[in-house]
């Protein structure tokens, strides 16, 4: 499950929406809009935390960030968005086994990018509702002095609002992936969707500093043979 290099602009373009140097706000402020803000201020204060720096603190940084993520998105609606008109063929275990995959590997790529963060900012330009679904409308500011759009399709539960789409230049994430998830379920069937998909969460999941992961693949002293 590979969307190419426009899939891998479109997460460059959201970890910019979510890691940003602050500017001022314009345009209407909202509910919305101030939970996706107050979310983005946590996460950038993990990334530019001087303690949480360097290859030592991946773990844990990585650990913090995801769990950030997780406050403000609703995983379920996304996955069976993605699934589409098959999520109906899954039973209840293939369901949350999916979800549980797909977050993954939006989180594990959020996070390969987090670390190439180079300064882009946002303006928060406004916000939609209309009952329990909403829109939070951002402008994100590249080095090179473009504008580049990006929308918050949200929904509203009883602990505040929940991401379930990302929207970046008109192209829906969720869209994208329900697009490549379709064309893997016409040649294969849901285990090769699953086996797809594990081995992309494996190749992008991070890892512990080389010394970390040296020190762990040693044998113990009780193993060691004479």
């Amino acid at each position: 499950m590979n969307g190419g290099g426009k899939m891998r602009m479109m997460y460059r373009r959201w970890v910019s929406s979510l890691v940003v140097a602050g500017l001022p706000w314009v345009g209407m402020t909202g509910e919305a809009l101030d939970q996706i803000r107050r979310s983005t201020d946590k996460i950038l204060a993990v990334v530019q935390d001087p303690a949480m720096q360097g290859p030592a603190q991946a773990v844990v940084r990585d650990r913090r960030v995801r769990s950030l993520i997780d406050e403000r998105f609703d995983w379920g609606a996304m996955a069976r968005s993605a699934m589409g008109a098959h999520w109906k063929t899954l039973s209840e275990s293939q369901r949350q086994e999916f979800s549980g995959l797909f977050s993954e590997l939006i989180k594990n790529n959020y996070l390969a990018e987090v670390e190439g963060y180079s300064g882009e900012k946002i303006r928060y330009q406004s916000e939609t509702v209309a009952g329990k679904y909403g829109v939070v409308n951002v402008v994100i500011l590249t080095l090179r002095g473009t504008d580049v759009p990006v929308s918050y399709r949200v929904l509203q539960k009883e602990s505040g609002w929940f991401v379930y789409d990302i929207t970046i230049e008109g192209v829906s994430m969720v869209n994208n992936y329900r697009s490549q998830i379709g064309a893997i379920l016409q040649r294969s069937n849901y285990d090769g969707l699953v086996a797809k998909l594990r081995g992309r969460i494996a190749e992008n999941k991070p890892g512990p500093p080389p010394a970390q992961a040296a020190t762990e693949n040693e044998p113990k002293a009780t193993e060691r043979k004479p």
